[in-house]
């Protein structure tokens, strides 16, 4: 979702930075990026880490003169039952789930506030509004970026900063095409079929794509959404799930 609002923006002539940990492997960023990336650029970025957060968005105002929009896409996802859950799973999705988008706010507030405009859009999840067994740290870290988001709408809105989340159901992306990969071979079932299973989530039959997420991010890091702010916005297909 994340490389899909960064294509998207690219689109309407935004320069897009986009922070990732394999962006150190140049041959690699220019297969995920493409030939004609344009105004698309890659930097390492460790969410987990305040030095790595606080030197990439120095970097970033350095080559670019400041930092207008921040999108939080970076997460993980792991599974566990509450009884026995490893320290290590809990301790994970908080840090970059949760903390690692705290740092990335804490880190551009200060230059958008000098601006006077800015946009912070985190991704969370239906998960955040929702619970699902074997997803206690998932919808905790989810859950958290809601509230989090309500404090800096409130502290950025004198300034024309607003801070808003999208909590998307399934979306298919390389991480449920991982899960559709493990079913398939847990099951014998066919590509079709495992991806027809997770499309009946939702009333709607058809799996959500990361264009219509980076459609709606685009939409909400514009001038026209001004006044939409402290709101999480719920791309489900008419579903929990």
């Amino acid at each position: 979702m994340g490389l899909a609002i960064a294509r998207r923006l690219a689109q309407d002539g935004t320069t897009v930075v986009i922070g990732a940990r394999r962006a150190s492997d140049e041959s690699q960023v220019r297969r995920i990026l493409g030939a004609n990336s344009g105004k698309l650029h890659a930097a390492g970025l460790d969410v987990r880490s305040r030095e790595s957060v606080d030197g990439f968005v120095a970097e970033v105002v350095e080559t670019h003169g400041g930092v207008d929009i921040l999108i939080n896409a970076a997460g993980v996802y792991e599974e566990a039952a509450v009884i026995d859950h490893p320290e290590q799973i809990w301790d994970d999705h908080i840090d970059t789930n949760l903390s690692g988008t705290f740092r990335m706010i804490r880190a551009v507030m200060p230059h958008m506030k000098r601006r006077g405009w800015g946009r912070i859009i985190n991704m969370a999840s239906v998960a955040a509004h929702n619970g699902m067994a074997n997803n206690a740290a998932y919808c905790a870290s989810k859950a958290g970026l809601l509230g989090l988001g309500r404090c800096v709408s409130l502290e950025g809105a004198a300034h024309g900063v607003t801070c808003v989340s999208i909590s998307p159901t399934w979306v298919e992306t390389e991480m449920l095409r991982r899960f559709i990969d493990a079913d398939m071979k847990a099951t014998g079932q066919t590509l079709e079929q495992v991806r027809a299973e997770y499309a009946k989530s939702n009333p709607q039959n058809q799996l959500v794509q990361p264009s219509e997420v980076a459609e709606l991010a685009a939409f909400l890091a514009s001038d026209a959404a001004r006044a939409l702010t402290m709101e999480d916005f719920q791309v489900n297909a008419g579903s929990l799930w």
